[in-house]
């Protein structure tokens, strides 16, 4: 169980502790440094600990953003500080600092080593400045700061950081005398806090279905589960069974199967939704947690696409190609969103014309609301799908699927490309890292760019990707199934493939670098499975496209948690890109005269790369060392 250290003279009426313990901590009281060093030592130091000032004034859900947090180290607002195990040694040397200091003397102020102590009314503790002076009555000053104040303050100039998260208007106060005390707590009257805190719950960039449609509701749902004990990775996995269940609905072809299978695909939404309020409503932010939300989203969505394929089949529909198609777009998409960032997480650079544009635009209310609908988010593309199943056909579902991607696709990396060119960003050795770990060069491709570095220019880098990616996507469309000189194409291939990652990827256009390989190796896959035409192909290339593209968003948020991407041994166990291009040209190749035993041999490299991405994925998100990622971003 958690622990909170009371410092100072408890404050007669003061609803502080029992604040303290409705979050869940015990509550301990020291009057002085000395006692708190005490009852610090007594606390076992795996365990979360708090210092809060007994004459803290505020809303319970300010304690709760700086006490609860499990994100963070060490994480503080006005008058209340808590850190986890790994911060404790930074806490407890800064405790014992301050009850070996020299305290000041009496009516000179609190000294250095002393603590503020706010008795009941009237107040005694002195005000050492005049009136008027600035630092009146603030704390300001290190030597009259409350107690948990100077202790973030200590752990701050000691190397920790400390997270100051934003209250707005929530109250966190420590007030010094009765006048500022009685308006202290006139503001935490002034304000609702479960209103606060429910709004709060809401992501703050949202789309438009999901801001208007789903979260006015969704978040009473969170509260609902919030108060039953609920955690959001329970409602992420009922999300996900509810997603399967209209998949395996849509998968009947019957006509009350489709018009199920839309009505779930939208309450999975709401589920969807839920989970991440949930999460933000009682700061349940967790490892596991940001695994099953970072990838049961494409888990969904694309089971819903097989459902709907398998559907189709049934009434001698065979849209497994354009189920293949849709989430190679899709992922495209998302990779190209994800390179484009980590380019730019800490790129420096003046403001182009199109950023400023964009701004402009974003300071007229319909234009945010039109630009966040027509690059179709999750929202808006799970509701179109699920209105579309319900009274049309799965072709029809994924046509408009494809062509409404496709423009946003369009619409966001024309944006993003103008954004690279009028701008002369100087990028990081980190983007250029992360660009490269997204690139996910196999053995053939590192050993091509070992030969090459430092003969190959980093401005270069795309237009050889792009070109090495055209040459096999045309190949693989022009020549017949299992022709070699395919495999003599994806050679050439796996050669352009080191040469674009020979030099850091640091130029204008180089975060497309990681897209182009994503679009090659997806498609050449789609296209030797369409030319084997023989029964199971394409759904055998939908499995082992989807093994790969879990790979590749499980590297997304292994860098976005700051944590690198995936061992080196994995990437070379499973081949990297070019190694399975070649290889899924040279079994076609092979089996060009049985080519019924195509489908067999992709399940087969589906099956393995799933079970070597899988274990060890598994095994990272739920060690103590995974990041607790949760996107606040621009939503998927």
């Amino acid at each position: 169980m958690p622990t909170v250290i009371l410092t100072g003279l408890p404050v007669p009426g003061s609803p502080l502790a029992d604040d303290l313990r409705s979050l869940g901590f015990h509550v301990r009281y020291a009057t002085g440094p000395a006692e708190t060093a005490t009852a610090l030592a007594a606390v076992p130091a795996d365990q979360r600990v708090a210092v809060v000032d007994s004459a803290f004034v505020g809303h319970p859900h300010a304690l709760r953003l700086a006490l609860t947090d499990p994100r963070f180290d060490a994480c503080a607002v006005t008058g209340a500080l808590a850190v986890q195990p790994a911060a404790r040694a930074a806490l407890d040397a800064a405790v014992a600092a301050r009850a070996h200091a020299p305290a000041a003397g009496a009516g000179a102020g609190a000294g250095a080593g002393a603590w503020i102590h706010v008795p009941a009314e009237p107040y005694a503790t002195p005000d050492p400045y005049p009136p008027g002076d600035p630092r009146a009555h603030t704390g300001d000053d290190p030597d009259t700061a409350p107690c948990a104040d100077r202790l973030a303050a200590a752990l701050e100039a000691a190397g920790t950081p400390v997270q100051r998260p934003e209250l707005g208007t929530l109250v966190a106060a420590v007030p010094t005398t009765a006048a500022d005390r009685r308006a202290a707590t006139a503001a935490v009257a002034a304000v609702d806090d479960e209103a606060v805190r429910l709004r709060t719950a809401v992501k703050s960039r949202d789309g438009f279905f999901t801001t208007f449609f789903i979260s006015p509701y969704s978040r009473y749902i969170a509260r609902w589960c919030a108060r039953r004990g609920l955690t959001p990775n329970q409602v992420t996995t009922a999300s996900l069974a509810t997603a399967l269940i209209a998949a395996g609905c849509a998968a009947t072809g019957d006509r009350w199967g489709y018009v199920a299978a839309g009505v779930l695909l939208l309450v999975s939404f709401v589920l969807d939704c839920t989970d991440g309020q949930l999460a933000r409503y009682s700061l349940q932010y967790s490892t596991m947690g940001a695994w099953l939300d970072a990838t049961f989203d494409r888990a969904k969505e694309y089971s819903f696409y097989a459902g709907l394929a398998l559907g189709a089949a049934r009434n001698g529909d065979d849209v497994w190609a354009l189920a293949v198609g849709a989430m190679i777009l899709m992922t495209c998409r998302h990779v190209v969103d994800f390179s484009f960032n980590e380019a730019n997480h800490d790129a420096t650079a003046n403001t182009s014309p199109t950023a400023a544009l964009s701004d402009k635009l974003d300071s007229v209310g319909w234009t945010v609301w039109l630009r966040r609908m027509i690059i179709l988010p999750i929202g808006e593309r799970w509701a179109m799908i699920a209105v579309l199943t319900a009274v049309t056909t799965p072709r029809t579902v994924f046509y408009a699927l494809l062509v409404g991607c496709a423009f946003g696709a369009l619409y966001t990396t024309a944006g993003r490309v103008l954004r690279s060119l009028t701008r002369r960003a100087t990028r990081t050795d980190r983007a250029a890292q992360a660009l490269a770990d997204l690139a996910d060069s196999g053995p053939l491709a590192e050993a091509q760019a070992r030969l090459l570095r430092g003969r190959a220019g980093s401005f270069g880098s795309v237009y050889v990707a792009a070109l090495g990616t055209l040459l096999l996507i045309a190949a693989a469309l022009y020549l017949p199934f299992g022709d070699g000189r395919l495999t003599a194409v994806a050679v050439v291939y796996a050669i352009t493939a080191g040469l674009a990652v020979a030099a850091p990827l640091k130029g204008a256009l180089d975060w497309l670098v990681p897209p182009l390989f994503r679009a090659a190796e997806y498609t050449t896959v789609l296209i030797l499975a369409a030319k084997a035409d023989v029964p199971g192909a394409l759904p055998a290339a939908f499995g082992l496209i989807a093994a790969v593209a879990y790979h590749h968003y499980d590297t997304v948020y292994r860098i976005r948690g700051g944590t690198g991407a995936p061992p080196h041994w994995l990437v070379r166990t499973i081949g990297g890109h070019e190694g399975r291009v070649l290889l899924t040209t040279v079994l076609a190749a092979v089996l060009a005269t049985r080519v019924a035993d195509f489908p067999v041999a992709l399940t087969a490299l589906a099956v393995f790369v799933a079970l070597v991405v899988l274990v060890e994925s598994i095994r990272f998100w739920v060690s103590s060392g995974a990041p607790a990622v949760h996107d606040e971003g621009e939503p998927a």
